[in-house]
């Protein structure tokens, strides 16, 4: 019999591309893939060191894979398990710990599933790190998250990425269109261009060699792809012309997420963000000016060491008066070897816990006010397959969250609905436009 593999993955949408491909590689060594709370023989963790308790985060799911199969061989992959390997080694039943240059090298690595005493730890130095692995997942969602960069170059002051995962590199245009053409194959509607810093696309053998405008101008030829969104590019390299082309797009959809991480220019230097919030207020005026009704995500940071509440208030007032459409809120916390862990001026727990909660708020409000302004509008709704007390969801091209009653000739069709209603759970209630043409 095959021996079986089970996954498990931590943090962003770039990891589950990575855990995907990872998925292919054990079944292409004859591996037949179960799911986390199932048997298996081998567990793989994909791991982050972005969000908080990473180490808490990771014994849990090691100590619950465990519990399913207590003599299976586990293996810790990801940024964290690049940052930490010794320390990841030392939790009780971990087998393996591959740093990014070798976790996709994991199938020569496992080939032996002898337990042994102590975990080996595969890492190399992240500087030693400078080939791009494509990935994208496929199998297990309506929409596919293609990777299309890794690392960063960027040096922000609070964050560990460049360090888990090396410096910025992308794979080449024609690679990525012809992993575009297998996605479309294989009847997935809605591809999302993933990375740590997209918007640096085009580096290869630490040269410059394409402009993420040439790429996106590649995959809007892809046929059999109804939509391609992006994930989250910089504002400072969000251009115009890049805005410009996804205003007139057939297949990019009218949604960006531009990360802002604060709206105070004093906290912005701290951090070595690259633009001040005046270029981020132009980005979002372009935008809007091209697509009223493009949806704006944003993320942002409270709590950076030093930030007053002067500091805090100047972001609160700069997201409420933009016309943007959510906020993803990250509160502050200290990593290890980066410089704002030095800094002077933390803020205490409780207020940065008081901020956080002033900005999810916001974001409630901010979401429901862009849901309003889409009633009573026609849009594309592509339906997914999950059910809840008898409603799926799906989300229109401007990713606003629609839910219908379930209906299996739904699932990963686009279908014309009109906006009516919002539930008290912000979802947008519809209803279907048969005379329309449904894809």
């Amino acid at each position: 019999m095959n021996k079986k593999v089970a996954f498990y993955t931590l943090g962003c949408k770039l990891n589950y591309s990575e855990t995907s491909s990872i998925g292919r590689i054990f079944k292409e060594a004859g591996y037949e893939t179960t799911p986390f709370n199932s048997q298996a023989d081998v567990y793989v963790i994909n791991t982050c060191s972005v969000t908080d308790h990473a180490d808490k985060k990771c014994r849990k799911v090691v100590k619950e894979a465990l519990k399913h199969s207590p003599n299976a061989y586990i293996t810790i992959v990801g940024c964290y398990a690049q940052l930490k390997p010794r320390e990841i080694a030392e939790i009780p039943g971990v087998d393996m710990v591959l740093g990014a240059a070798e976790k996709f090298n994991i199938i020569q690595h496992i080939n032996d599933l002898t337990k042994q005493e102590k975990a080996v730890v595969h890492n190399a130095p992240i500087d030693e790190t400078h080939q791009f692995v494509s990935a994208y997942s496929i199998g297990d969602r309506t929409r596919t998250f293609l990777k299309v960069q890794d690392g960063c170059d960027y040096s922000c002051t609070f964050c560990t990425i460049p360090l888990a995962r090396g410096a910025s590199r992308s794979g080449k245009i024609e690679d990525i269109v012809r992993q575009a053409e297998e996605i479309a194959a294989s009847g997935v509607k809605e591809i999302v261009l993933t990375g740590v810093n997209i918007g640096d696309y085009g580096i290869r053998d630490g040269k410059r060699q394409d402009r993420f405008l040439d790429l996106v101008k590649a995959l809007d030829e892809v046929e059999g792809i109804d939509r391609i969104r992006i994930s989250s590019i910089e504002p400072n390299l969000l251009a115009n012309e890049i805005i410009e082309f996804v205003a007139q797009s057939k297949r990019f959809v009218p949604h960006f997420h531009m990360p802002l991480q604060s709206g105070s220019n004093n906290v912005l230097s701290k951090m070595r963000r690259r633009y001040k919030r005046e270029l981020y207020a132009e980005r979002v005026a372009k935008i809007k000016s091209l697509m009223p009704d493009c949806c704006i995500g944003v993320d942002v940071i409270v709590g950076f060491p030093g930030e007053t509440r002067e500091d805090f208030l100047d972001t609160y007032n700069f997201l409420n008066e933009m016309d943007i459409s959510y906020l993803h809120v990250f509160t502050y916390s200290e990593r290890e070897n980066t410089i704002a862990a030095q800094m002077e001026g933390a803020v205490p727990g409780a207020q940065r816990s008081d901020r956080s909660k002033m900005l999810h708020i916001l974001s409630e409000k901010k979401r429901r006010a862009f849901y309003e302004k889409q009633l009573g509008k026609v849009g594309e709704v592509l339906f997914e397959s999950d059910v809840k007390d008898g409603y799926m969801h799906g989300f229109s091209k401007n990713y606003v969250k629609v839910r219908s009653l379930y209906d299996p000739l739904l699932v990963n069709e686009i279908v014309p609905v009109k906006f009516m209603t919002i539930t008290d759970q912000c979802e947008v209630e519809i209803e279907e436009l048969p005379e329309l043409l449904v894809h």
